[in-house]
């Protein structure tokens, strides 16, 4: 069974920078992403990447974020810049082996517990 362990959430001012990193174990997986929720709001699409050199992005983070791999590790980062208020939420990890729709939620297998980004005007 694989696990997915996020880390490096925390509190930043508007205009700031985050990294969150995950790390996957016990198993392979060929596709790692991102996925945020808000409160009250539906979990959505941030990034993702495959070993394959493929790389997608939200809209609304292009520019912003840069999702990267650990050199050969099954370890990603989502390096986050320019912060704004509206990027506060849980940011969760997630995987899977199959390709597919990077941005959709429901084809990913694993899932991390998240780690909370919270970000002050």
């Amino acid at each position: 069974q694989v696990q997915l362990v996020e880390s490096g959430g925390g509190l930043v001012q508007a205009g700031g920078s985050l990294r969150l990193s995950c790390a996957a174990s016990g198993g392979t997986v060929n596709v790692m992403g991102w996925f945020r929720q808000a409160p009250g709001k539906e979990r959505e699409f941030v990034a993702a990447m495959n070993w394959f050199g493929g790389l997608y992005y939200a809209e609304s983070v292009k520019g912003r974020f840069t999702i990267a791999r650990y050199s050969d590790e099954m370890m990603v980062y989502l390096q986050m810049n320019n912060l704004k208020p509206e990027d506060t939420a849980v940011y969760y990890c997630a995987g899977r082996q199959p390709s597919g729709m990077m941005s959709t939620a429901a084809l990913y297998t694993y899932w991390g517990r998240g780690t909370q980004v919270t970000v002050s005007s």
